[in-house]
Formats: C-alpha cells, structure tokens, sequence
C-alpha cells in the first residue's frame, strides 16, 4: 500500500508542479510578452495560444493536478499526517480549478467566439472586453496556489517516507 500511495503521491505532486509551471510561465513570459502587443497581434496569438494548449497532455496534467492529490488524501488516511497534506493540496488546487472556471475560461472563450482574427472590426474592444488585468491578476494566484499544492505534496511525501 505504501509503494501505491507513494506512487500517487509521486506523480500527484508532478502534475502539480507542472502546473506551477505553466501558470508562472504564462504569468512571466506568455501575458507579459503579449501586452506589448498591438490589439490585433494579441487577440489573434492569444486565441492561438488557447486554442494549442487544449490537448490531452495538458488536460492529464490539469486533471491530474486535482484527482490525484484526493486519491492520495484517500489513500493515506492512517498514515500520520499524510492524508491531512494531501487533503490540503487537494483543496489548493480544487480553488485553481474553480478561479479557472469563473474567471479564465469565459474570457479565453469570449475571445475565441469573436471568429478569425481576420473578420474582427475592432480588435481594441475585444482586447478590452477580455481585460487582460484581470486575467493575469487571477493568474498569478493560480500558480501561487500551485506552487503551494506542490510543497504540500512534497510534505506528503517526505511524511510517508518517515513512516515506512
């Protein structure tokens, strides 16, 4: 039980993690090179962007970020404090998925649902309508969040390893 827990765990704070990885990357380099962009440029290479990373790799890994740090938290309960970790990752990353939900996701599709980047009339109120503040500011808690979902999992982790 103990090789399948540690094993969850493994790859629990592994999706985490690369989820860190990839709010922080889009928070640093992704939204911070697109704001100095033309209106046209970003509607068109955000749309783009969005489009590109709804693959299945990286729906396992955002999937896997949230699934697997509850089946850990299942899986550990009578192993000290590993359950409780994992429990807390579980809940860290549960609020990414809802801050995604309610705030990314509807400004991502309403850009998209504006068709080709060719047949917008005015690339400035789609910019606008997005509002690209509010995306990154709720971006930044996500990774955040992430980064504290991860360490939680590493506690995990380090816990089970003290008790085997």
């Amino acid at each position: 039980m103990d090789a399948v827990l540690g094993l969850v765990l493994g790859l629990a704070a592994l999706a985490a993690g690369m989820m860190a990885g990839v709010f922080a990357i889009f928070s640093t380099a992704v939204m911070a090179g697109l704001r100095r962009t033309d209106d046209r440029t970003f509607v068109g290479a955000f749309g783009e962007v969005d489009r590109s990373i709804l693959s299945p790799v990286f729906l396992a890994m955002y999937l896997g970020a949230l699934v697997l740090p509850a089946l850990a938290a299942l899986l550990g309960l009578g192993e000290g404090t590993v359950a409780a970790w994992s429990a807390a990752a579980f809940v860290l990353y549960l609020a990414v998925v809802i801050i995604t939900g309610r705030i990314h996701l509807p400004r991502n599709d309403a850009l998209k649902a504006e068709g080709p980047v060719d047949g917008i009339a005015d690339h400035g109120a789609v910019r606008r309508a997005f509002d690209e503040d509010r995306w990154i500011r709720w971006n930044h808690l996500r990774a955040v969040l992430s980064v504290a979902a991860t360490g939680c999992l590493l506690v995990a982790l380090v816990e089970l390893g003290r008790s085997t």
